[in-house]
């Protein structure tokens, strides 16, 4: 709770490289890339005499847990951007750490959660508790401050000799500024970064860019749907599974590839090409019989 305390304004960085934006239609909360965007600044306010916190978007509304399902008959609700003429609980978060990260939990005992897979999941923000292994790294957020709260220096506890004019120490031996600083304070895991600024987000490691289809059991693909992409820093098959289940929200897949030749689907073994190569992958259920053994 410290860092909030400290913190004027942050972004929120979720398990899916991706930040917690406001949207421009003031109402709806997504994900997006681009950390660099005002839509991306949320504002600390914290509930006096407590541990929770609400945050504002650039539009001055507040981050809220709404009752609104998300899709009927789902579990997660909505989050939405909202300015309630009376400030209830929905606006309000509490900061739960975990190592390096937060987790932001409503009043109620939910999580702010941030959606993968396929449309309409992807890049969307619910407020759940995740039931499924796949999922748990989903509430987890990393958090930058991007402005500090200003300190209001204290009256001295005695009065002090004024020094003569010729020697009076200029404001900036005194640590102080002549015009106010942006500051930017980043969270534990970004702390070693350097050359961070507002415009720019972090910048991350590279890796290969996966693009993938999902495919049913037949083996068929809608080509009227455009490939999906992430970026993959792993070089295992099981990794990149792992990755995908996150990615589509599907549980016991196997990851293939189309043998240019005949168009067969076969699936892919061991190591992954080297050089961070990028791939064209087909996401199908383990009970596909449109798989062959072998390229």
């Amino acid at each position: 709770m410290e860092l909030f305390q400290k913190a004027k304004v942050i972004r929120l960085l979720s398990h899916h490289e991706k930040y917690l934006l406001a949207d421009d239609d003031k109402e709806i909360v997504c994900q997006d890339r681009n950390g660099s965007i005002k839509n991306a600044r949320w504002t600390v306010e914290i509930v006096e005499g407590t541990n929770v916190l609400r945050l504002q978007s650039c539009y001055g509304k507040y981050l809220t847990a709404s009752n609104l399902p998300f899709i009927l008959g789902m579990r997660g609700k909505k989050v939405l951007q909202t300015l309630p003429k009376r400030l209830d609980s929905s606006v309000e978060w509490e900061p739960i750490r975990e190592g390096v990260q937060f987790r932001l939990k409503t009043r109620y005992g939910q999580y702010l959660r941030a959606n993968g897979g396929v449309p309409p999941w992807r890049n969307s923000v619910t407020h759940d508790i995740p039931h499924r292994t796949a999922t748990q790294d989903w509430v987890l957020w990393d958090v930058d401050v991007l402005e500090i709260q200003s300190r209001t220096s204290r009256p001295p506890s005695r009065p002090q000799a004024i020094p003569p004019p010729d020697s009076s120490p200029c404001p900036s031996e005194l640590g102080f500024s002549s015009s106010p600083a942006i500051i930017d304070i980043r969270s534990p895991r970004s702390e070693n970064e350097v050359g961070d600024s507002l415009e720019e987000p972090p910048v991350r490691s590279e890796g290969r860019i996966i693009f993938f289809n999902v495919a049913n059991e037949k083996g068929d693909v809608d080509v009227v749907n455009d490939d999906k992409s992430f970026t993959f820093k792993g070089n295992g098959v099981e990794e990149l599974k792992e990755k995908l289940e996150e990615e589509t929200g599907l549980d016991d897949i196997i990851v293939c590839s189309r043998n240019p030749l005949n168009g067969k689907l076969y699936p892919l073994r061991l190591h992954l090409p080297p050089n961070n190569t990028n791939m064209h992958v087909v996401v199908v259920p383990s009970s596909c019989k449109g798989v062959a053994e072998d390229p």
